[in-house]
């Protein structure tokens, strides 16, 4: 064994090149064993593989356990696989004062995101305004806006005394979890949020609350299902957020602001506060302002922010998606103009703005989970990176939640819905969870494209666009390209990758008629791109030419030629041969070189292991991990294997096999 205060760390450097040696292989499989045996976790050797992209952490924690050993036959098995795997390496002897604690050498090059900032001239200028209007931020914890009284209206049918469904008790709660529960409550008292209910007050709908853990922070989440379901909805519309996003096409400055708790901001009716009061186990507190997760509450935000803003928002140079304000222009004195405009609204509606999340007059910056600038769109990767850190999921509802947070970036991937055909299938009611081998592909392909997916540019309404489309037995894929002048050359990059499934309907279609409802598919789906525009249709079917003009007797040609009708003369469809017809195509996807010429241009990634650790640990566990092994044959033959020979090219063969064989 090791001494106490001592352990070594190793650092491996893998290039992108050779990101499929056999140790980035093993490391993968190293993943799959830890998601089959959650005890592996607290193991003797840490591993930890990053991908560099543009200063970004981006892959998983993932961990490999070995029997106790001595330094020395430590480093003659890493030795071994690193003279395997043909990469540099460097080792360290750290000591330390706690070996049970992981060591991580900080990489000085991992800088963070930076955005562009405005020069020094124009930083005095932009200070001296927010000065101005200093009294909308909220300089303390306890200062929260006041704006104007929302009502919570209760179905007319339903009348007093209302349903037992919406007078529940309280949940029972951990010791741990009744003291996270007291703390918030506190500090929603203390905030004016909250109020306690007094002994000889009546309170006839009552809410139960519970404490969900993350990353050991603790959230109070109220469960308003029953009482949403018999809330009257508000159709106010929420802004889309990806057609928002077109809106700051040549932007060249972008102001970023956040409402401080934004509904909190709202002050409640005598009516509504009745109905919307929390039961836990140390009494019955009473709203005093809007809270998260009623039905109503977005759509009324919105409704408000509408009601502070109205000639803003008509005149087309302000954002807002619920409570994140964004102002962008072309000009600085535009830009200072609209800043001062908004700031003025703010403080007259009597809202807040929280400090710490406002940014101003950036080229580039980040919002609603994208980097965002004038010329292109990309994936904030930082929002990505907590959802790849998480094991494979085990469940159909784990399964849905990553495709329901990969579907928010799916005009960033090429051919989503035909990538992840087997999730979706898995995620049925009537299919049985069973991650195979194709799906553990899907899975990891989908995760491979939300952290490299390339960035796409703003639309330029002035300029022709380009429409991609093919169609094949999996599903239907469409890319909308644009050429446009970057650094004085015109450069043709995507704006936007749409793809979906053939139902079963459409699969005894041909191959024409495929490629027909792809067109009328891709224009229906992207007309607020192309209404108004011109275009051209690049297809590898040359049948498509002659849809327009097409006579038939055929009741879905005639529906499709009747919906072409209003493109035809903005349309013009031209036809090139499958093997140069890449865009749209399901085998690859097209993105902007990657050199410094290109506004979305990031560094070469390199694959690495940035610390390897070892620590004294108890035999007992490793007495306990020996035997789970030997009740697992798969498991143990896989170790053997990986062990044995990580150099032979058919022992990925093997293990597919034997993972397959354990998953079907």
């Amino acid at each position: 064994m090791m001494p106490g205060g001592t352990k070594w760390k190793m650092h491996l450097r893998i290039p992108s090149s050779d990101k499929d040696k056999p140790l980035t292989w093993f490391l993968k499989q190293a993943e799959r064993l830890n998601a089959l045996y959650p005890e592996m976790s607290q193991n003797i050797v840490h591993m930890k593989i990053l991908r560099k992209c543009g200063g970004e952490l981006e892959h998983a924690l993932i961990s490999r356990c070995i029997e106790p050993c001595s330094t020395e036959e430590y480093i003659d098995a890493m030795e071994d696989i690193v003279t395997r795997a043909k990469i540099g390496r460097t080792w360290k002897k750290v000591d330390i004062k706690s070996p049970n604690k992981p060591f991580i050498k900080k990489d000085k090059r991992r800088e963070p995101f930076k955005p562009n900032t405005p020069n020094k001239k124009r930083k005095e200028k932009l200070i001296d305004l927010l000065f101005k209007y200093k009294d909308t931020f909220a300089t303390e914890k306890q200062q929260l806006g006041a704006i104007i009284k929302h009502e919570v209206e209760i179905i007319r049918n339903v009348k007093k005394p209302y349903p037992p469904l919406l007078k529940r008790p309280a949940y029972p709660a951990s010791p741990k979890a009744r003291e996270a529960l007291e703390v918030q409550i506190k500090e929603l008292m203390d905030l004016g949020v909250l109020r306690k209910v007094g002994h000889n007050e009546q309170v006839e709908v009552t809410t139960p609350v519970i404490i969900m853990w993350n990353n050991g922070k603790s959230t109070m989440v109220g469960g308003f299902r029953a009482l949403n379901t018999y809330t009257i909805p508000d159709r106010y519309p929420i802004p889309r957020i990806h057609e928002t996003f077109t809106r700051l096409s040549q932007a060249k400055l972008i102001t970023a602001m956040d409402a401080l708790k934004g509904f909190h901001q709202n002050v409640l009716t005598d009516n509504a506060k009745k109905l919307l009061s929390r039961i836990v186990h140390c009494g019955i507190y009473e709203y005093l302002r809007m809270p998260f997760g009623i039905k109503k509450a977005p759509s009324h935000y919105q409704r408000m922010i509408y009601t502070i803003f109205p000639e803003e928002l008509s005149e087309g140079w302000l954002i807002i998606y619920i409570d994140d304000i964004i102002i962008f222009s072309g000009t600085w004195e535009s830009h200072l103009t609209g800043l001062e405009r908004v700031l003025k609204r703010i403080f007259q509606g009597n809202m807040k703005i929280s400090p710490k999340k406002c940014h101003f007059a950036y080229s580039k910056l980040k919002a609603l989970g994208h980097v965002v600038s004038g010329l292109s769109l990309g994936i904030d990767k930082n929002k990505v990176e907590a959802v790849l850190l998480k094991p494979m999921p085990q469940t159909k509802k784990e399964i849905q939640s990553f495709l329901g947070f990969a579907c928010y970036y799916r005009q960033h991937i090429k051919d989503f819905a035909i990538i992840a055909k087997s999730l979706y299938k898995l995620g049925e009611q009537q299919t049985v969870y069973a991650m195979t081998g194709e799906r553990v592909k899907a899975y990891e392909e989908v995760k491979n494209n939300l952290t490299n997916s390339p960035f796409i540019l703003m639309p330029d309404w002035k300029l022709h666009f380009k429409l991609y489309i093919d169609a094949c037995g999996e599903g239907l894929g469409v890319a909308l390209h644009q050429t446009q002048i970057i650094n004085d050359k015109p450069v043709e990059g995507p704006i936007c990758f749409i793809s979906r499934q053939i139902k079963t309907t459409k699969e005894r279609l041909g191959a024409s008629q495929m490629e027909y409802l792809c067109l009328v598919w891709a224009l229906k789906k992207l007309h607020y791109y192309l209404d108004g525009t011109v275009f051209d249709v690049i297809t590898d079917c040359n049948a498509v030419k002659s849809l327009l003009n097409m006579k038939t007797s055929n009741r879905h040609m005639l529906v499709w030629q009747i919906s072409l009708q209003e493109y035809r003369g903005t349309m013009t469809i031209v036809y090139k041969s499958g093997n140069i017809h890449k865009n749209a195509d399901g085998l690859s996807r097209w993105s902007l070189a990657n050199t410094p010429e290109n506004p979305a241009w990031v560094p070469q990634e390199e694959h690495y292991i940035e610390g390897i650790c070892v620590t004294e640990t108890n035999t007992e566990f490793f007495n306990k991990v020996k035997e789970s092994y030997k009740m697992d044959r798969n498991c143990h033959i896989t170790c053997q294997l990986v062990m044995k020979d990580c150099k032979n090219s058919s022992l990925s063969s093997k293990l597919d096999k034997i993972w397959k064989k354990e998953y079907d």
